[in-house]
């Protein structure tokens, strides 16, 4: 369970939103709206733990993340908007390095087949930096293939830059994810179908409106 309360973000001499409060349960997905600068990529770091709301508190088990922080980064996987990849590594140095980090190495042979579930294998040695963006977004995405264990996925736009095949690919993973009683949040301006009747919303609009009105 990942719960959220009353969590307020102020970003300098704004505030974004207050007073948000959410639970995320095992097979749910939290769809987060609002307008460009309502603070969704905001909300997204403080739920990876990047950044300190200003108020409130967010709970992993039952516990304050930030008294289980090395425990509570095990149990997920961020890809933000700017995909985390380094330009003089290639593609295939990239997944691996980042999947590492992340808690969850992959031999060459994993790491091949999840950038395959991409279409991007051909690409493996390859730099980052000759890579297109969409290409790039790919890399980035593959590590969800590596990382069906980890039961908190964060995705920042995912769908972005993606032909169809590919966001066909993502629908499939993060449908996979959810059925296997794992957890997702993400962003997302496109119409997307992952094929799941348990989803969440959180509209940070309302909050930004009931801000004003306050």
């Amino acid at each position: 369970m990942l719960e959220a309360r009353h969590l307020e973000c102020t970003r300098g001499e704004k505030k974004l939103f207050r007073d948000l409060s959410f639970k995320l349960g095992r097979g749910q997905l939290l769809r987060v709206a609002g307008a460009n600068g309502s603070g969704k990529t905001s909300l997204l770091r403080i739920m990876c733990g990047l950044l300190s709301p200003s108020a409130g508190e967010l709970r992993w088990q039952g516990r304050p993340i930030r008294a289980e922080r090395e425990e509570y980064s095990r149990n997920l996987v961020f890809i933000g908007h700017l995909n985390g990849l380094k330009d003089d590594l290639t593609a295939l140095e990239n997944l691996r390095f980042g999947a590492a980090l992340g808690g969850v190495p992959a031999d060459l042979d994993h790491a091949l087949a999840g950038l395959d579930r991409f279409g991007i294998a051909h690409c493996a040695e390859l730099p980052a930096k000759v890579l297109s963006q969409g290409q790039r977004r790919r890399v980035a995405l593959a590590r969800l293939a590596l990382s069906p264990k980890v039961p908190l996925w964060i995705l920042d736009e995912p769908f972005s830059a993606l032909d169809v095949t590919a966001v066909a690919e993502l629908e499939r993973l993060l449908a996979a994810h959810i059925a296997s009683g794992g957890m997702v949040v993400l962003t997302t301006h496109q119409e997307v179908q992952v094929v799941t009747h348990a989803v969440l919303r959180v509209d940070l609009d309302l909050h930004t409106a009931a801000l004003l009105a306050a």
